[in-house]
């Protein structure tokens, strides 16, 4: 499977704005899925694929793929494996793939939040060590 974030299409074949089964003819059935609502009376699809550590959020009304959370530690970016870098390490490997406008949160739970909202991607850090990474569309 073709783990490379490509910012604002998707995640290697598996592309923003496919459906469940367009995904699942990719990665088989998922180990588990859940529906959540999003607050505003949306119903969110969630599908987990515990092996490969991915989750696939499907919204709106067809459905359709509109977010990732990925913990693959093979995972790229750029081409480089973004789970072997640190903090720092990530934020100069997408500032120079131009990408600039950054937000920086602690959160609640514990982790810290880096966001570049030009590439619609939220970097979660636990002791400066990458957790998971939320792409989307």
């Amino acid at each position: 499977m073709d783990l490379e974030i490509k910012i604002k299409q998707g995640l290697g074949n598996i592309k923003f704005g496919m459906t469940m089964a367009e995904t699942q003819n990719i990665l088989g059935q998922p180990t588990d899925t859940e529906v959540i609502d999003d607050g505003m009376g949306q119903d969110i699809t969630v599908a987990h694929y515990d092996n490969d550590d991915i989750s696939l959020f499907f919204e709106g009304a067809e459905s359709l793929l509109n977010c990732f959370d990925i913990s693959n530690p093979e995972v790229t970016l750029f081409g480089e494996k973004i789970f072997q870098k640190n903090e720092r390490e990530i934020v100069s490997l997408l500032v120079a793939n131009h990408l600039y406008e950054q937000d920086i949160e602690n959160e609640a739970w514990g982790e810290r939040r880096v966001t570049f909202a030009d590439a619609n991607i939220d970097l979660f850090f636990a002791d400066n060590k990458l957790q998971s990474v939320s792409l989307g569309r």
